[in-house]
């Protein structure tokens, strides 16, 4: 089970459209330029602002659509079928204050290449397209340390030197590439979920074997959640130019014991699975031989069990909120799995 937010390989995290199919611009009520059209953008009203948002089909980037929209803002919403970002600059961009980075490539398996491309050379053309305007960036905690606990984790601590996976490594580049650049947030959730999530909870769901839920570990671990109206409330107030720009962790107010909040996830969709445990030495050691049967083996899925899926759930993972309070003004609201049950 992958505590990240998409699991299919070379393809925007935050945009399922598949080239050749209409645009997210339906999405929103924006006025969104297609290729071939003028890019002029006429001035945003006073008090709203003019936005890109990349990966627009996706979980989060929909979502941002549409909170920025209810705003009155003027939405621009980028899926591949307008720009596949890996392929250079898009040299009719429209102006915007703002363009939000939510396209990426996420998989704990496959070639690495492609998702290279979509996650470095993506960010890098991102960058190319709209120089001028403040970038927000939606990084990931994943870029943190996967080989000791997270605790508390405070912005300075990562990017580290090694990682699990080549989606780690690359948004650790990513973000890198982005240090120098002004007027530039980068936003790092950890385990996005709510209504609209095609990722997480399919993931759960998909782990509970007859009426056991195993989990690495003990369950006990702390996680910081996300919820996907605290990422997009953090999402525009980074969009804002009265903001500061920097790098800022974004997650529910409270951290939750793993297992605690599985259950009530699960007890919200009206099931109640045992959760058994698994000691974190021999998952590992488990997770080691199924990868490597699969590698040898040229298996195009992910075994059931992963190395980088243990690193997130046996152990905490808990990120300190204080640099979004002050530099964002976040107020973010507690775990909640309401209306989990039509999600």
């Amino acid at each position: 089970m992958n505590p990240d937010r998409n699991d299919a390989p070379q393809r925007d995290r935050n945009d399922t459209t598949r080239p050749g199919r209409s645009s997210a611009t339906s999405l929103v009520q924006s006025s969104a330029t297609r290729p071939g059209q003028s890019s002029a953008t006429p001035p945003a009203p006073e008090g709203a602002l003019r936005i890109a948002v990349t990966g627009a089909r996706g979980f989060v980037g929909s979502a941002v659509c549409r909170a920025a929209a209810d705003r009155g803002w003027t939405v621009h919403a980028l899926t591949r079928a307008d720009w596949d970002l890996t392929t250079g600059p898009w040299p009719d961009a429209p102006e915007v204050d703002a363009v939000v980075h939510a396209a990426a490539a996420v998989s704990d398996w496959g070639p690495p290449a492609p998702v290279w491309r979509a996650n470095l050379t993506g960010t890098r053309n991102v960058v190319a397209t709209f120089p001028g305007a403040r970038l927000v960036h939606i990084s990931t905690a994943s870029v943190y340390d996967p080989f000791r606990p997270t605790v508390q984790a405070q912005e300075s601590e990562a990017p580290v030197r090694r990682y699990l996976t080549p989606y780690a490594a690359s948004k650790a580049a990513a973000e890198r590439a982005l240090s120098h650049r002004p007027d530039t947030v980068i936003l790092r959730p950890h385990a996005i979920y709510g209504p609209g999530d095609r990722t997480l909870l399919p993931r759960i769901l998909n782990a509970v074997r007859g009426n056991s839920l195993w989990l690495p570990g003990n369950g006990k671990a702390l996680q910081s959640l996300t919820h996907i109206h605290n990422l997009t409330t953090a999402t525009l107030l980074a969009c804002t130019p009265t903001t500061a720009p920097g790098t800022y962790n974004i997650a529910d107010a409270t951290p939750l014991p793993i297992g605690e909040a599985l259950r009530t996830l699960l007890a919200e969709r009206g099931t109640h699975p045992r959760l058994r445990s698994i000691p974190h030495p021999l998952a590992s050691a488990a997770a080691t031989t199924t990868e490597t049967i699969s590698h040898l083996t040229h298996r195009p899925h992910p075994p059931r069990l992963t190395r980088y899926a243990i690193s997130h759930l046996a152990v905490e993972r808990t990120l300190n909120l204080e640099a979004a309070r002050q530099g964002l003004g976040f107020e973010p609201a507690e775990t909640s799995f309401r209306g989990a049950g039509d999600w």
